[in-house]
């Protein structure tokens, strides 16, 4: 069932002339019966190289265990693949299953050779029995405006506080985001893949939150990563664990790397507002 219609208009210019596209965006529950597998594609395209360390066909099944709890974007209806996903799975119940526990150790892993702070700051939230950690998965086609970013995000916080009021399985004190990005960051987590930004064009309103030039160069394929960033305890960027296959000198590709951020949950509703004042 479709929750919320918007039209977005997608704008390209080289010159002073602007042409737009107009393209109509539906936002859907994740639909067990339909999204299996462009959702485990997504997957497989947030987690990039290291895709195969995870069973990432029981945490698609995850994902689709809960149809209440998420969005995807389709753009010609119901029966379409979606072209992007944004939902949370809450670490401390799902702990026992394979793809968490797997992703768990993964990013203690992670932290653990590049920041001992966050390190230790994750594996006492994994401990505790009192603290939810909600691990958010957002991922979508490289070419999906970030406009339809907020309202994803706009429509989690809602439904998030909607199953705190009925059940106790979505109660944070963190929230945990994890984001993949080339050289790059997780609700307290969230996950995102990033790359070699295109030149930005003006704007006017609001300017999103901008960096400083890493000394690699490299930045996310998602815009709203630096302003996730700036509401997040903690961040570190990290490389893959699977080699990437090499190149030759006239080869042309993009050095993908990682990122994982932890966002406290008290922050989240800032943060959410923030995409929406940005990102219009």
């Amino acid at each position: 069932m479709s929750k919320r219609k918007d039209q977005e208009a997608a704008s390209d210019s080289d010159s002073d002339s602007v042409s737009f596209v107009d393209v109509s965006f539906d936002f859907f529950d994740p639909n067990p019966k339909i999204d299996y597998h462009a959702l485990k594609r997504l997957l497989t395209q947030l987690f990039q190289r290291d895709a195969e360390k995870f069973d990432l066909g029981a945490l698609t099944d995850l994902v689709l265990s809960q149809p209440t709890v998420g969005t995807t974007i389709k753009t010609d209806g119901l029966e379409s693949d979606p072209y992007a996903l944004l939902t949370v799975l809450n670490m401390h119940v799902h702990q026992a299953h394979p793809s968490i526990a797997a992703l768990a150790a993964y990013f203690l892993d992670k932290t653990a050779q590049s920041d001992p702070a966050f390190n230790a700051t994750l594996a006492a939230l994994f401990r505790g029995q009192d603290t939810q950690v909600g691990l958010v998965l957002c991922e979508r086609l490289v070419n999906m405006p970030v406009q339809t970013v907020p309202p994803m995000y706009r429509m989690l916080l809602d439904e998030v506080n909607l199953n705190h009021t009925r059940s106790p399985i979505f109660s944070s004190s963190r929230v945990r985001t994890t984001s993949l990005m080339p050289r790059k960051r997780p609700w307290q987590t969230v996950l995102r893949p990033a790359s070699q930004p295109k030149k930005a064009k003006r704007q006017k309103g609001p300017q999103p939150p901008t960096q400083a030039r890493p000394s690699d160069g490299i930045y996310s394929f998602h815009p709203e990563d630096a302003c996730i960033e700036q509401h997040a305890l903690h961040s570190i960027g990290y490389s893959f664990s699977t080699s990437a296959e090499p190149r030759d000198a006239d080869s042309f590709g993009l050095d993908v790397r990682g990122r994982l951020m932890l966002v406290e949950a008290s922050r989240f509703e800032a943060l959410v507002a923030k995409m929406a004042e940005v990102y219009v």
